[in-house]
């Protein structure tokens, strides 16, 4: 459960499960997160605007016009999760990468620092089950989880101007996919030719909090054919 909560403006409460990034936490921050974004009618009962859930803390905006801020917290306060509920409710959502040279912009760097060879580094990403923490940065940016420690490394220490669409890219024990094109300093290890948030539909995003992702290699060729 959450260990603070404080309002850190006159639309929002933080709700604080501490500082660690923990699967554990984390997977108790997206069930809360999800009970209170399930609960329409309490949603419009007490003028919830949003909830944001992050690696440990959730941010709840309200209208401060509507919201009754006892009601709210007492509602909050009442929400009770169990560790149980999301032990079989986890979606895997498998992620085709090229890690072909025209895509795979830092392979070869990111060998040079981990001592570890090209089909390494791509067997010790493809044997990967990720946990998504969040989604943040751009809309539908997965920050995923469980990488192992022969792939950590840091940001670049120059940061592109314009990372392409579906780059799959690491830092620290961090694995993410930029949906769009952007400035980035993560460190690019393939691409995917899939769009991860699509705002025309009714589920925009593509991969969400709390699910688990694999990814699948394929050629430049399949990459170029795909959809």
């Amino acid at each position: 459960m959450f260990k603070y909560i404080n309002q850190i403006s006159e639309q929002s409460y933080l709700l604080d499960f501490g500082s660690e990034i923990d699967i554990e936490i984390n997977s108790l921050v997206n069930l809360f997160a999800q009970k209170i974004l399930n609960n329409s009618k309490k949603i419009n009962e007490l003028g919830i605007k949003n909830c944001v859930p992050s690696y440990n803390k959730i941010l709840i905006q309200f209208d401060p016009l509507a919201v009754n801020k006892s009601k709210l917290i007492n509602y909050i306060k009442s929400i009770k999760i169990s560790k149980i509920e999301g032990t079989n409710n986890k979606n895997i959502i498998e992620i085709p990468i090229c890690y072909d040279d025209i895509f795979a912009l830092d392979l070869n760097y990111i060998s040079n620092v981990t001592k570890l060879s090209i089909n390494e580094i791509i067997n010790e990403h493809l044997n990967t089950l990720f946990h998504v923490y969040m989604i943040g940065f751009l809309p539908g940016y997965p920050f995923m989880g469980n990488m192992s420690n022969k792939l950590s490394l840091s940001r670049k220490n120059t940061p592109r101007i314009k990372v392409p669409k579906g780059s799959v890219g690491i830092v620290d024990k961090i694995c993410g996919i930029y949906p769009q094109e952007s400035p980035g300093g993560w460190n690019i290890l393939g691409r995917t030719p899939i769009d991860l948030f699509c705002k025309d539909k009714k589920v925009p995003l593509l991969i969400k909090p709390g699910d688990m992702v694999k990814f699948k290699q394929i050629s430049t060729k399949e990459f170029n054919n795909y959809g």
